[in-house]
């Protein structure tokens, strides 16, 4: 009988919250206070998989709670290095206007 093969482990990865992974990704300071990033991250995460408005960002879900791991981080950033045509609303342009010519007084 030849002996079972062991399942090869995976390596443990360090997992944040919501406000640590927006410290990790450089969106918001450590202070409590600074909730910068954070709805961001959530919707992100809570985004439908249809893709009307982009791929939902990587996350796990651990006992009713949101986590990211370091891998999932990593692909976040890289879902949004570089990436001119997502940033902010778009820009609404002027019309143009056209200057009158002055008139002289007589």
């Amino acid at each position: 009988m030849s002996p079972r093969p062991t399942p090869t482990p995976r390596g443990l990865e360090t997992y944040y919250n919501v406000k640590q992974a927006t410290v990790r990704l450089g969106l918001a300071t450590a202070d409590e206070s600074d909730w910068s990033g954070q709805k961001w991250l959530r919707d992100g995460a809570n985004r439908p998989a249809d893709g009307s408005k982009g791929d939902p960002f990587p996350c796990t879900r651990m006992a009713g709670r949101l986590l990211f791991s370091e891998s999932q981080l990593a692909q976040i950033a890289e879902m949004h290095a570089n990436a001119p045509e997502r940033r902010g609303r778009g820009r609404k342009t002027r019309k143009p206007t056209v200057k009158q010519p002055a008139t002289v007084a007589a």
